[in-house]
């Protein structure tokens, strides 16, 4: 039995791969730092428990605590 290789979180969950909701439709990840869609998204995941893919995807969106910050 072939064994899955195990791939990265900062690689599975990165900008530009995509998934597959429970209906079937695909999606792309996408993140837009320094927004309101992102200040939005910062302060949703704040209080969520911190896995893998939360750590990655508030690094995407460049979280700093409930703000998304733009990288300079």
């Amino acid at each position: 039995m072939k064994r899955k290789k195990k791939v990265s979180a900062s690689v599975k969950y990165a900008n530009g791969t995509t998934y597959k909701d429970s209906a079937g439709k695909t999606h792309k990840r996408t993140s837009a730092k320094g927004t309101k869609r992102g200040d939005a998204y910062c302060a949703r995941s704040s209080g969520q428990k911190q896995t893998e893919k939360v750590k990655v995807r508030r690094k995407a969106w460049g979280c700093r605590g409930k703000k998304s910050v733009r990288a300079k």
